[in-house]
């Protein structure tokens, strides 16, 4: 038993014009298979692919059973930072074109909340329109909730392709938006200020077990003492409340949260080692145990006979 290819196409037109033509006459009703259909957008490894999983409700339940069983290691196998889509269908009209645009709205839509995540999110609603928004001054927050400047809650929203850099305007008393600037990590530790504190938002590429990810990464870099005990007391108090509002209000998800003093920290093996962090299998020793103190007295040290002392003369 072994996953052998049963056809391959080569393009004509467009993915959407191919697809039905391409993907349909594959489909048996009774046989599970895999389909690996290429896209015409690319990424950092290359073109992008959908993979699609067939199992109609027919086939045989062993055949079910292998094709389940055999689906991570193709995905393992193929790259999983090439595939862009995954779907999943037991009948045609799962994996047709007009089920795949179907799959990618159903993705992008928001799952349904129950009755107390609504209540909750009509809450924190009603909260941004009492006077307690971003561009406020009376957010009630852990700590100095300094407003956010409206162009950095922008520039927040459109992090997908950017690493942004975010300073405190301790003179108006504001966290506004330092820089946009395409960064490589290998450019990162340049745009960490030697004598100023900064908080960064950090897009992270890179691949992890063969998938390709996009992390984005919360540095706060304070450099020592070369800053004001005021800015440092600031920068320190507004950092709980920025996140909040990141986190909660914003719904951007921060796979990591680093504090740094020096740019130069900042390699390619540093930022892997932080968002994949190894796992350290600790063997414990046991030490033989001590005998209760003050039941044995104090020891003392016994002479055989051949080592006794002999008188002199």
């Amino acid at each position: 038993e072994q996953l052998v290819v049963g056809s391959s196409r080569r393009p004509v037109g467009s993915w959407e014009k191919d697809y039905d033509s391409f993907v349909l006459p594959l489909l048996e009703d009774k046989q599970p298979c895999y389909i690996l259909y290429r896209l015409d957008s690319q990424n950092a490894q290359g073109y992008e692919w959908i993979f699609i999983a067939w199992s109609p409700d027919h086939s045989p339940v062993r055949q079910k059973m292998l094709y389940a069983a055999t689906r991570a290691t193709l995905k393992k196998e193929f790259g999983g930072g090439h595939i862009k889509d995954e779907v999943f269908g037991t009948v045609q009209d799962d994996v047709s074109l007009n089920g795949y645009k179907k799959y990618l709205i159903s993705q992008s839509s928001p799952a349904p909340l129950t009755a107390a995540e609504e209540e909750l999110r009509q809450i924190k609603i009603n909260e941004v329109q009492t006077d307690v928004g971003v561009d406020t001054k009376h957010q009630t927050l852990q700590g100095v909730a300094f407003p956010i400047a409206k162009e950095a809650i922008q520039a927040l929203e459109k992090l997908k392709n950017k690493k942004l850099n975010y300073q405190i305007d301790m003179k108006n008393e504001i966290i506004i938006l330092a820089n946009t600037l395409h960064t490589e990590i290998k450019d990162l530790p340049k745009r960490i200020p030697k004598d100023a504190a900064r908080y960064h938002f950090f897009l992270y590429k890179h691949a992890h077990e063969g998938d390709y990810l996009e992390s984005i990464v919360f540095i706060y870099s304070m450099p020592g003492y070369t800053c004001s005990i005021r800015e440092r007391m600031l920068y320190s108090s507004c950092k709980s409340p920025l996140l909040e509002i990141v986190e909660r209000q914003l719904w951007m998800q921060i796979i990591r949260k680093i504090e740094i003093d020096n740019g130069d920290e900042l390699t390619a093996d540093f930022l892997y080692e932080e968002v994949h962090p190894k796992q350290h299998a600790h063997k414990q020793s046991f030490a033989k145990p001590k005998g209760p103190a003050g039941k044995r007295g104090i020891r003392r040290l016994i002479r055989g006979p051949a080592e006794t002392e002999t008188p002199s003369d």
